[in-house]
């Protein structure tokens, strides 16, 4: 897939980065990004970027730093400018020079399930209700909820094939009686209305035969949110931050949570036991288990038999 329109001059060199990069099955919205943080560094250079240098590389980012640039920004522009010095210039070396900014993570916000239940119970559609509820149920990101066609709800083995994963990892997701149910429900209006085939998206757009936007599923969480008087600051991926939390806290073993939500890492998993509350509440302090209880009275010192010494 190439992210170039037509009838626009493309450079050779872009053109062997779109090559590179569609050989590899990237997404349209990651060619886009790749091309455009790549012409940063070339708007740096002015000149063509398989000139650079490893001091150029340096000074790039150092201007970018001082610049105030954002530091998510930054590491975007890394990860694409790794790409393209690796795989189509052939310069590992200057790859190895680019530097990753660390920051702190936030903690994720994540609701209740009392609140879930109002949020979901609070869109305005099936179709909405039946999107958020897999965002929730399933812990799929809004891309993934945004992509699954009909065909991905296997009803036989309870499971929902998420084929358009990051990275395009494919991966199993869990599916629940109650959301496969609702599914069905979606299904039989869906159907009814003409816009659900066997072979079509399952959440389709305003156009049958295109995805629904991830956009248009963010303003459905927000819109819903607000309906059922949430007011903290949600979106799609806090249905996907609440599905791992309440899976730790009902005791689901991390690695299991980790292979569910698709995670190469075990530490972006790992975020969720800061935040999962019941969690901590289910655990005894040591404070309520001493030897002895530390609040007891003290018992009196028996009566000192040396004379003139009082205890």
């Amino acid at each position: 897939m190439t992210t170039i329109l037509p009838n626009v001059p493309v450079s050779p060199l872009r053109q062997k980065l779109i090559d590179d990069m569609t050989m590899r099955h990237f997404s349209a919205a990651t060619q886009r990004n790749y091309i455009r943080d790549v012409g940063r560094f070339a708007s740096f250079l002015r000149r063509s970027p398989d000139t650079a240098t490893t001091e150029d590389v340096r000074q790039f980012q150092l201007a970018q730093s001082e610049a105030g640039v954002p530091v998510p920004t930054m590491n975007s522009v890394v990860s694409a400018l790794r790409f393209f010095f690796t795989n189509t210039l052939d310069r590992p070396d200057l790859a190895r020079k680019l530097v990753r900014v660390s920051r702190p993570r936030n903690l994720p916000v994540v609701l209740s399930r009392d609140e879930v239940a109002r949020l979901l119970n609070a869109t305005t559609s099936l179709k909405h209700q039946a999107a958020l509820s897999v965002a929730y149920g399933a812990g799929l990101r809004v891309g993934e909820v945004a992509m699954l066609k009909a065909r991905d709800i296997d009803s036989e083995r309870m499971l929902i094939r998420v084929e358009r994963g990051k990275g395009g990892q494919y991966r199993n997701a869990m599916l629940s009686p109650d959301l496969l149910t609702l599914l069905r429900q979606w299904w039989q209006v869906g159907h009814r209305q003409g816009v659900l085939h066997r072979d079509g998206w399952l959440f389709p757009g305003q156009h049958a035969l295109k995805p629904i936007s991830t956009r248009q599923l963010y303003r459905v969480v927000v819109e819903a949110a607000q309906a059922a008087e949430i007011t903290r600051r949600v979106g799609p991926h806090t249905l996907r931050h609440s599905f791992a939390t309440h899976l730790l806290e009902d005791g689901v073993d991390i690695r299991i949570i980790q292979a569910l939500l698709g995670h190469a890492k075990l530490e972006n998993t790992a975020l969720y036991t800061k935040v999962a509350t019941r969690t901590v509440r289910a655990v005894t302090s040591p404070l309520d288990r001493p030897t002895q209880s530390i609040w007891a009275p003290a018992s009196a010192s028996p009566p000192c038999s040396t004379p003139g010494v009082r205890p």
